[in-house]
C-alpha cells in the first residue's frame, strides 16, 4: 500500500486489532512505482509486461550510466506484488545529491517513452516534488493537500487528475472532489477511459525543466581529480569505484568514536597505512567531492612525517586531498557500525585477497594505463561579485560584455558557477521578481487557500477568539492615522509627508550624548513638557469641558479627585446607551486605569500626568490589595 495511505482508522490499539504505526517515507529518499494499466490483459500478461519493463530499465542503465557513482543507493526496481496488482517498485536514498533524484526522474520517464501502457509514480519525503519546480504556475486548487496520487507520468508526457467526484468500483464510495485521492481510487480513474486527464503544457516545462540537460548533465555531475594514495586503495578504488560515496560521507559525518583507529602512531594498525603512495585519477561525485574538500581535516599521528614531499603547491593539494580520502576509507572500514554493508564486506574481501596473495596490488604501468584525468576545479569557487550580479539579473562577468569573460589563461567563463548553477539561480530570481510584481495580488498580500491551513489546528483556540471578537465593541472606532498624526506632533516630530532629510548617524548618537551631558538638561526637560502640554491642549486632549473637566484634572486632592473623576465617568458610562460616547472621558477612564494599575511605581500613564503638571495620588486601597494577593 503506497505510503500515506493508510486507512483513517489503521492506527489501532492492540484491543482492537493493532495493525502497526502509519508508514512514512525516510528522509532524502525517492519512491516509484510502474504499472501497467491494460484492462484487455490478463494478469500474467500484465506481470510478463513489467518484466520487460525490469530488463529496458537495466538496458537503460547500463547505457547511460557505466561509469556513474550513487551519493548512496543506486536505482532499482523490483516486480512486487501490493493490493491484488503486480507492479515495479523501487526507492533509492539520494543522500545529499539531488542530483541524482533528478536522474531518476529521466530514466522514469524515458521508460514511460518506450511502454506507452506504463503509468509511473514519483514521489519523496515532500510528497509530489516535481509540482515544486512549476509552483509558480499551477492551477490555485492543485494544492499539497490534494496532489498527492494525482500527479502522473505516461508516454512521456506529465498528466494530472483532476478534481472531480469518482466513484470506486470496488467501494462504490464517491471520494471528496477536494481532497486527496487514495494509490487505488487514482489508479482506478486512470483506468477509467471517460476519466479528461490535464495535460498542460506550460506546468510540464516548469516541472520538468532540470531533464533539459540530460544526458549530458549525467557526466556533469561527476568530477574527476588526480589524487596522491596508498597503492591500495588505489586498487580499491579501481574494482569498486562507487566505494568512494560511503567513504566520503563516513568522512563527512565523522565522529570521535570513528576517528579511533586513526590515533595511533603504530601505521601497520590501519588498513590502508601511509605507504607505497600513487597518483592515479578518483572519479567522485561533485556532492562528495566538495564534501571533502571543504573539511579542516589536519594529518592524524600514524600520517605525520610519513606523507610525501610535494614539490608544488598543486601536488601539495593532491597529497591532502588523498590523506583526507584514505582516512574517510579507514573510518569507513573500521566503524563496527559498516560492517554489515555491502560495500563494506566487498572492501574486506578484496583486502583479504591482497594479504594471502590471491590478488597483487598493480604497478605503476598498469595504474597509468587506467586512463582518467583531472576536472577544473573552478565550479568550486564561488566569485561573489559574478553572484551578484546573477541575482541582479545581469549575465556576464566582471572584466567583459556580453555573457562571458576571459581569465588568465584565455578560457571564457560565463557568469557565475556552472550553466547548471546559473540556469537555477536565473529561475528563481525570475520567479521571485514574477512573485513580488504579481498584479493579481490583493492589498492583503498573498492569498490563502482555504485547504492551505492546517486541519489539526486546535479547536479551543478557535472558540476564544471567536468569543474575543463578539466581546469587542465595534461602535468605537479607532482612526490609526489620525493617532499617529497626533503622537508626532505631541512628540515635535514632523508630519509624515514633511521632507525626510538624510545625515549621519553618527551626528545623533553625538547630539544625544550631548543632551545627557548637559548642564541645561532640567530646563529643556521642562520646555518640552510645556510643549507637550500646550500640544495637547490644541489637539483638545485637555479641553475636557471647560469647567468641570479642568476641575477634575487640576483640582485633584487626596481622597477627592479620584472620586471626581469615578462619578463623572460612571455617569457618563450610563448615558452612553442613550446617546454619542463621549471620547474624552473614555481617555480620562483609560489614564485612571492605567494609573491604577501601576500601583503607586513608575508608569506610563503616571508619567504622561506628570508631564501635564498633574500630581495623582497613591491608591493605597490598591496597593494593599496586590500585596495581600
Amino acid at each position: 500500500m503506497d505510503q500515506g495511505h493508510l486507512p483513517r482508522d489503521d492506527l489501532r490499539w492492540f484491543g482492537e486489532g493493532f495493525s502497526g504505526f502509519p508508514k512514512r517515507l525516510p528522509e532524502d529518499c525517492v519512491e516509484y512505482m510502474i504499472f501497467i494499466i491494460d484492462t484487455k490483459s490478463s494478469e500474467a500478461q500484465i506481470r510478463s509486461r513489467l518484466q520487460a519493463v525490469q530488463r529496458a530499465s537495466s538496458d537503460l542503465t547500463k547505457k547511460l550510466l557505466k561509469d556513474y557513482i550513487w551519493q548512496r543507493d543506486a536505482f532499482n526496481l523490483d516486480l512486487v506484488r501490493g493490493d491484488g496488482s503486480w507492479l515495479l517498485r523501487g526507492r533509492t536514498d539520494y543522500g545529499d545529491s539531488v542530483a541524482d533524484e533528478w536522474l531518476i526522474v529521466y530514466l522514469l520517464r524515458g521508460l514511460s517513452k518506450q511502454f506507452p501502457d506504463a503509468w509511473i509514480r514519483v514521489y519523496d519525503t515532500d510528497g509530489e516534488f516535481i509540482l515544486i519546480e512549476a509552483a509558480n504556475v499551477l492551477p490555485k486548487w492543485l494544492n499539497p493537500e490534494v496532489a498527492e496520487n494525482r500527479v502522473w507520468l505516461h508516454a512521456g508526457q506529465l498528466l494530472v487528475i483532476p478534481l472531480q467526484p469518482t466513484t470506486d468500483a470496488a467501494s462504490q464510495k464517491a471520494p471528496s472532489a477536494s481532497g486527496p485521492l487514495t494509490l487505488k481510487e487514482a489508479l482506478s480513474l486512470v483506468a477509467n477511459p471517460s476519466t479528461t486527464l490535464i495535460h498542460s503544457p506550460l506546468i510540464e516545462a516548469e516541472a520538468l525543466h532540470r531533464l533539459l540537460n540530460y544526458p549530458t548533465a549525467i557526466v556533469s555531475n561527476l568530477h574527476t581529480s588526480l589524487l596522491t594514495i596508498p597503492r591500495k586503495l588505489a586498487y580499491i578504488l579501481h574494482r569498486i569505484p562507487g566505494s568512494i560515496s560511503p567513504a566520503v560521507e563516513a568522512f563527512y559525518l565523522r565522529d570521535p568514536i570513528s576517528l579511533r583507529p586513526l590515533n595511533t602512531n603504530d601505521a601497520s594498525m590501519l588498513c590502508f597505512p601511509p605507504a607505497d603512495f600513487v597518483t592515479t585519477s578518483v572519479r567522485f561525485t561533485k556532492v562528495g567531492f566538495a564534501q571533502l574538500q571543504s573539511q579542516e581535516f589536519p594529518p592524524p599521528a600514524a600520517w605525520k612525517d610519513r606523507m610525501p614531499q610535494s614539490a608544488s603547491a598543486k601536488e601539495a593539494s593532491r597529497v591532502e586531498t588523498g590523506m583526507k580520502l584514505t582516512c574517510a576509507f579507514e573510518m569507513l572500514v573500521a566503524d563496527p557500525q559498516n560492517q554489515s554493508r555491502k560495500t563494506v564486506r566487498e572492501i574486506r574481501v578484496l583486502l583479504e585477497d591482497v594479504e594471502s596473495g590471491e590478488e597483487k596490488l598493480p604497478g605503476d604501468e598498469e595504474i597509468k594505463g587506467w586512463g582518467g584525468g583531472e576536472d577544473d576545479e573552478a565550479w568550486l569557487d564561488i566569485n561573489f561579485e559574478d553572484f551578484e550580479r546573477e541575482l541582479a539579473g545581469k549575465a556576464g562577468g566582471r572584466h567583459g560584455s556580453g555573457n562571458a569573460t576571459a581569465d588568465g589563461q584565455g578560457e571564457r567563463k560565463e557568469g557565475f558557477g556552472d550553466k547548471a548553477a546559473q540556469e537555477n539561480l536565473r529561475r528563481i530570481v525570475e520567479q521571485f521578481g514574477a512573485f513580488l510584481n504579481d498584479d493579481d495580488a490583493g492589498v492583503e498580500g498573498a492569498e490563502v487557500d482555504e485547504m492551505d491551513y492546517d486541519d489539526d489546528d486546535n479547536e479551543e483556540e478557535a472558540e476564544d477568539s471567536d468569543v474575543s471578537s463578539e466581546g469587542e465593541d465595534k461602535d468605537v472606532s479607532f482612526d490609526e492615522v489620525e493617532f499617529a498624526r497626533m503622537m508626532r506632533e505631541m512628540m515635535g516630530m514632523p508630519p509624515d509627508d514633511a521632507p525626510v532629510v538624510t545625515h549621519d548617524v553618527r551626528q545623533d548618537v553625538g547630539r544625544v550624548v550631548e543632551v545627557e551631558d548637559s548642564d541645561e538638561e532640567e530646563e529643556k526637560l521642562e520646555d518640552v513638557m510645556q510643549r507637550m502640554e500646550a500640544e495637547l491642549k490644541e489637539a483638545g486632549a485637555l479641553n475636557l469641558d471647560p469647567t468641570p473637566r479642568e476641575a477634575a484634572l487640576k483640582g485633584i486632592d487626596k481622597g477627592k479627585g479620584r472620586s471626581l473623576i469615578e462619578e463623572r465617568t460612571h455617569n457618563v458610562e450610563e448615558s452612553s446607551d442613550e446617546g454619542e460616547v463621549d471620547i474624552d472621558f473614555n481617555l480620562a477612564k483609560n489614564l485612571l486605569e492605567s494609573l491604577k494599575g501601576q500601583a503607586g511605581m513608575a508608569g506610563p500613564a503616571g508619567n504622561l500626568m506628570g508631564l501635564m503638571g498633574v500630581k495623582m495620588p497613591r491608591d493605597e486601597g490598591g496597593m494593599r490589595a496586590k500585596k495581600d494577593g
